[in-house]
């Protein structure tokens, strides 16, 4: 770990920590399944400095801001893409929501009125708990 001991106005130690040093740690919370508090954890760091520095990263490499359009990126490629569909009209817009879902050994198969999505959704969330 490439670090220098810095004094704070309070009289605590501050570590500076060089670009290189960053940047990998950065790196290392880009990979797929990486938990970013394991990668702080494992490098001494606190974890939520960490995210602010995943963050920054991103911003300056010109990632987009909006969570809701676009999540993080992985080796440059998007891990998620926002795909705008067109809206249902006529006979698919009343259609049924099929859902199906595997739960360990429980397997269920719903057939829900589009219109009453909302309740749908909460019986789902509660089936899922």
């Amino acid at each position: 770990m490439n670090t220098m001991a810095m004094e704070a106005p309070s009289g605590r130690r501050r570590r500076k920590h060089s670009e290189e040093f960053k940047s990998s740690v950065i790196r290392a919370c880009r990979q797929p399944g990486v938990s970013m508090a394991s990668v702080a954890l494992a490098n001494g760091l606190n974890a939520t400095m960490l995210r602010k520095w995943v963050v920054q990263a991103e911003q300056g490499a010109g990632a987009p801001r909006s969570s809701s359009t676009a999540m993080a990126q992985t080796d440059g490629k998007p891990a998620f893409v926002e795909v705008a569909l067109p809206a249902a009209v006529g006979p698919a817009a009343a259609s049924d929501i099929r859902i199906e879902v595997q739960r360990g050994a429980l397997r269920v198969a719903v057939s829900w009125p589009a219109g009453t999505a909302a309740q749908c959704a909460a019986w789902l969330g509660e089936l899922l708990r």
